[in-house]
């Protein structure tokens, strides 16, 4: 029996952003997008990137802000090359000097174009839609090297004559081949990328990961007609940014390496097999993209030292480095200045993520800005990507005449407020507030500060994003990339000295199990390492310690455990005959602590297998985080995105904070604000009734962004649909309580919405329970669903070669079986 009393307050909105977010660059067939897109393709920062010389090594050609500049190495002007609607990436003075090729991003693919520097013409070199990158001239200026995804999606290795401005007789020089090797986090096609010619022009230098398990691959030699095996150079771990140069005699390569670190530097190799490494550059911070000059006396490249991207140039023999600072910028079209202020309702400052761009759909932000892009968009709605950059409530930039959209937000709790101006030099923001009910942290429970991005950040740098976002609280979890762990040097047990200006970082961990599943530590006095298991061909290859072994050791701390990024699909065990996650067993132990019920997975995925878990009896608040890696220009973000809001109980702190959290006191979010009431009770409460009885509930939403459906679920099903089909409601009903359960609301929309940056608008509540004549609630189809699983999981350890000793498979195993006792009780007990 359902009865609805709806009592709503719906307010106008704009026409609803139809359409489903949809990768950028969607013809790349690769896993993980969120790392080939940051580590690998070119990104638009307010600082230099991808460096090239001109031939007689009095200038530097460079890409920055969209647009490719020159500038010479001991002068202070930079000279805008190309505008356009794009952006420009990556360019190669050709031998000659009269051409650079370079890449352009339209926003659907990445083609390789062909700017003549005395006249300032670009054409194209490619048109095919595919996303081609790192063009390379050969030592005569009669071919290019270049990396395409055309015709396989996969990065392979091409070369093309340049003839009359036109590319001819283009080979692929290393076949599309699939690998027999396991691989995590690349793709089981090999690529060959970061090509470099040598100095005769016989053969190329690039990297290949054929037949490697982990990293991106070796630096490998091939002929540049492709006959011939490679030869390999150097095997070591790689990521994405290796960039090995050949040097003008020769006779060594420069190329970027984290060995036994965990940032890039810049290491000399000899181009003779068999050679060991050495650095040439050192520190605590990146290096990357090396380019000798044509004299070999120079080399230079891209470094994070300052936080943002800068230019510099090291000397070979001696050692010593030189920043090329672009203090003085020419531009090839007018521009005027610009200063945009934000304010809270007081006229206070407030710092705030902002977006400037012109009729064109060009993006414009301070020098030295951090720019960050969107990993989605809707195409029906959007040329290009989101892109922002965050800051403390005043901006100054250059833009060009005419007219200008502005748009500012922070977060859930404010209104996105847009702006169109024309020749204002200032703007003046005003953010409201949303009011909604109750006191409440907002806190991302997930998010990286350093995973291997352009920039580099530090705990000052987290807290002015996380300030920027309205967020009260950040988690960095510490965690490898490959070999590295970033962020290892910043942990601490406690609040970062860098907690300011009302937000609290906290430090705790990522524990990288792709076999059982990721899940976060918080409040952990000290870390848990190496913090991964079940890598292949490594010291770790076995599967254990598993989750449940690591939950006891971050509880033995005093912390807490919960499962992070949960699920892209729901789950069928039935089916997957390869299902490792191992939810459902640490669920059953009482091992979680919370679950990312909104988080870098699929929302209603994640939650359908939240709802069965719950229909067996078991308690699971819901939390948030955004998975965002914080020093990436192309992210999944921003900081914030995905959010957990738990209701205040005294002074914010890091056990009060995770007391509220455990507690189930919480709802989670991407944008919309959602609320539930049982009589008094509300989430992480418990409601006693007698048989017969009926649930009266209240909920409510407040959203800053365009809702269709805020929902009731009461035993994993939708007792009651509200179509509000706006940004504030108050609705009540009434719910027949015939048996135990629990019930919580959450509001979405099924279309993605630009001003949410993530695949469709979602939040939810964590449960308010309900015991009906004392009795507790069961459910036979979700405990049967949960066997399954678990039957799963004991064939898959059973055949499983990679445990060290027996003794660790037995303790996998008793872990199943005693999770499998409560979940046959739970199918005998049902309701």
């Amino acid at each position: 029996m359902l009865r609805l009393l709806v009592c709503a307050v719906l307010l106008p909105v704009s026409a609803l952003a139809l359409g489903q977010r949809k990768p950028v660059l969607p013809q790349i067939d690769l896993p993980h997008s969120y790392y080939h897109r940051e580590l690998y393709l070119p990104q638009l920062t307010s600082g230099p990137a991808a460096v090239a010389w001109s031939p007689d090594g009095q200038w530097l050609v460079y890409a920055m802000q969209g647009f490719l500049w020159r500038q010479r190495v001991n002068g202070p002007v930079a000279e805008q090359l190309t505008d356009s609607d794009g952006t420009d990436h990556q360019p190669d003075w050709s031998p000659d000097g009269a051409r650079i090729a370079f890449v352009r991003y339209d926003g659907s693919a990445m083609e390789l174009m062909l700017l003549e520097v005395a006249t300032g013409a670009v054409t194209p070199l490619t048109s095919g839609g595919a996303v081609n990158v790192d063009p390379r001239w050969s030592p005569d200026g009669t071919r290019l090297a270049w990396v395409s995804t055309a015709g396989t999606g996969h990065f392979l290795l091409h070369t093309a004559f340049v003839r009359d401005g036109r590319l001819a007789e283009i080979r692929t020089v290393v076949a599309d081949h699939r690998s027999a090797m396991p691989r995590y986090y690349y793709s089981p096609f090999d690529h060959a990328i970061n090509p470099a010619w040598t100095p005769d022009g016989k053969s190329i230098v690039f990297v290949s990961n054929r037949e490697v398990p982990h990293g991106t691959g070796d630096i490998v030699r091939l002929a540049a007609d492709g006959s011939g095996s490679m030869e390999v150079l150097r095997r070591e771990e790689t990521n994405w940014q290796t960039r090995p140069d050949v040097s003008p005699d020769g006779t060594r390569l420069v190329y970027a390496s984290y060995l036994g670190g965990q940032w890039h530097q810049l290491w000399l190799l000899p181009l003779s097999g068999g050679g060991y490494p050495i650095p040439l550059t050192y520190g605590e911070f990146d290096n990357v993209g090396p380019r000798w000059s044509r004299d070999g006396r120079q080399i230079a490249f891209i470094s994070n030292r300052t936080g943002t991207t800068s230019l510099w140039v090291v000397d070979v023999v001696s050692g010593e480095q030189r920043q090329v600072v672009p203090r003085e910028r020419r531009f090839l079209a007018p521009r005027r200045p610009l200063t945009v202020k934000v304010q809270d309702e007081a006229g206070r400052p407030l710092a705030a993520r902002l977006s400037v761009t012109d009729a064109r759909g060009r993006f414009f932000a301070p020098d030295g800005a951090w720019i960050h892009a969107d990993d989605l968009l809707i195409p029906e709605r959007q040329r290009m990507e989101t892109r922002y950059v965050h800051g403390a409530g005043e901006w100054r930039m250059f833009v060009p005449p005419g007219p200008l959209e502005i748009k500012v937000a922070r977060g859930p709790g404010y209104a996105v407020v847009r702006r169109k101006v024309d020749a204002q030099a200032s703007v003046t923001v005003t953010l409201p507030r949303l009011a909604f009910p109750g006191k409440w942290w907002s806190g991302d429970l997930h998010l990286h500060m350093n995973y291997g991005g352009r920039y580099r950040n530090t705990p000052a740098q987290l807290v002015q994003q996380a300030r920027a976002e309205g967020l009260d609280l950040v988690y960095n979890l510490v965690v490898n990339k490959e070999q590295r762990v970033p962020d290892i040097a910043a942990f601490l047990p406690g609040p970062d000295p860098a907690s300011t200006g009302g937000v609290l970082l906290l430090h705790g961990e990522e524990f990288h199990s792709s076999y059982w599943g990721h899940v976060g530590l918080l409040g952990l006095q000290r870390l848990i390492l190496p913090g991964y298991n079940a890598y292949p061909f490594t010291a770790v290859a076995s599967p254990w310690p598993h989750n449940a072994a690591v939950a006891d050791m971050a509880h033995a701390q005093g912390g807490v455990m919960g499962y992070v990024h949960p699920f892209e699909s729901d789950v069928d065990p039935s089916r997957d005959e390869r299902l490792t996650n191992e939810l459902v067993l640490d669920a059953a132990l009482g091992k979680v602590d919370y679950y990312e019920a909104v988080g870098f997975s699929d929302h209603l995925s994640t939650a359908a297998v939240w709802y069965r878990l719950l229909d067996c009896g078991l308690r699971l608040p819901a939390g948030a985080g955004t998975d965002a890696m914080a020093n990436y220009s192309s992210l999944r973000g921003p900081v914030g995105l995905n959010r957990v809001y738990v209701k205040a109980q005294g002074a914010l702190s890091r056990e009060s904070f995770l007391a509220g959290l455990k507690a189930g006191r919480t709802l989670a979010t991407n944008g919309p604000l959602v609320g539930l009431r049982v009589g008094k009770a509300e989430p992480g409460d418990t409601v006693k009734l007698p048989a017969g009885s009926a649930l009266q509930y209240h909920a409510w939403l407040r959203s800053n962004v365009p809702v269709t459906k805020l929902e009731v679920i009461w035993n994993g099903q939708v007792a009651a649909r509200h179509d509000v089909n706006g940004m504030s409601a108050d609705v009540a009903g009434e719910i027949a309580a015939n048996e135990s359960g629990w019930i919580l609301a959450r509001a979405w929309s099924e279309n993605g919405n630009e001003d949410v940056l993530d695949i469709h608008p979602y939040a939810t509540t964590s449960p308010i329970y309900v015991t009906v004549r004392g009795r507790p609630h069961r459910s036979r189809p979700a405990a049967t669903w949960a066997l399954h699983w678990l039957d799963r999981l004991e064939k898959t350890t059973l055949a499983n070669p990679d445990y060290r000793t027996t003794r660790e498979r037995e303790a996998v195993l008793q872990d199943i079986s005693r999770a499998s006792g409560i979940y046959k009780s739970c199918s005998a007990e049902q309701n």
